[in-house]
């Protein structure tokens, strides 16, 4: 029997290879794992802080009469209102003042000024002729060479300003003004006393000056916006009257009235009581006035020296 060799069964390729199937695994050791990190060094801890010393507290200065009241704050204004420059100028009429006396921007610097350096003094009568230097009742009186005509037309300008004061305080609803009421001060009926005696004497009495009417105005609006402001003029006006005003009365009256002392003058009791009393009042009503509102009452007592300075200006018309 032949021999056969044995053949060996073909053997199959093997399958294709799927790609997208496999699977490539990785295979890592366990090996601990680390990040360095780049972190700024450790703040080294605070000095001990040293306590720091207390400021020392700073109170605000006060105006010079601060301390009293606003009526004496305007004192001081006053006596920095003086000018000793005011010189007269004599000619065949009359004489005229070389210069009003009171500059506006003197008079906001003045009320702004708290140098301590002004030496305090409590005597009235010092104030007293301040003002009546300040305003021009009294600057070189006996310079002047007053007319009867002058005269009235200062007293008929005074009327009016008086007629609107009084009139504002005894009609405001404002409380402020309820102080000064029946105050013993009042002027105007005694003035229209005096007018109606010049008329008498066939003298023609005339309408106010523009100075009188703009000053009334000024008043009138005053004293609807700023009642502070208003009381400042308000006192200021019978202060001038009852110090300045006294020393051109006695005088006119001696020079071109042989001496008849008119009903402006005269008071039903002392006149520097009645002053204090109003004075009183107002320092202690402006204890509750803003240091705005008591600036405001300097500016304003400066402006009524001025007012009143063109008004009396009038008597050598």
């Amino acid at each position: 029997m032949p021999l056969v060799a044995a053949v060996a069964p073909p053997v199959a390729p093997p399958p294709p290879r799927r790609l997208g199937s496999s699977r490539i695994t990785y295979q890592t050791r366990n090996l601990p794992l680390t990040v360095a990190r780049c972190s700024a060094p450790s703040p080294s801890p605070p000095a001990e802080a040293q306590p720091a010393k207390p400021r020392p507290r700073r109170y605000p200065k006060q105006y010079p009469g601060e301390a009293v009241g606003v009526a004496e704050e305007m004192r001081f204004v006053a006596m920095r209102l003086r000018n000793p420059k005011r010189t007269t100028l004599k000619d065949g009429t009359g004489t005229k003042e070389a210069s009003n006396g009171i500059n506006e921007d003197e008079a906001t610097a003045a009320a702004s000024d708290d140098d301590d350096d002004e030496e305090e003094d409590d005597k009235e009568k010092e104030y007293e002729d301040d003002v009546i230097e300040e305003d021009g009742e009294g600057a070189g009186l006996e310079e002047w060479m007053p007319s009867i005509e002058g005269f009235v037309k200062y007293l008929v300008d005074n009327k009016l300003i008086f007629d609107t004061v009084e009139r504002i305080v005894a009609g405001s609803t404002d409380v402020a003004y309820v102080y000064f009421r029946k105050s013993g001060l009042e002027r105007s009926a005694r003035i229209a006393k005096d007018l109606e005696w010049f008329r008498e004497q066939g003298i023609a009495i005339p309408e106010p000056s523009t100075s009188g009417s703009t000053y009334a105005t000024y008043l009138s609006e005053l004293a609807e916006s700023n009642a502070p402001a208003f009381l400042s003029h308000y006192y200021n006006i019978y202060f001038a009257h009852t110090t300045g005003g006294v020393a051109i009365g006695d005088k006119i009256c001696k020079k071109i009235l042989e001496g008849k002392e008119l009903e402006f003058y005269k008071w039903d009791t002392d006149a520097e009581l009645l002053l204090k009393d109003a004075r009183e009042k107002l320092n202690e009503l402006s204890k509750h006035w803003s240091r705005k509102d008591r600036n405001l009452c300097l500016k304003e007592a400066a402006k009524c020296f001025q007012y009143l300075g063109r008004i009396v200006r009038l008597i050598i018309s």
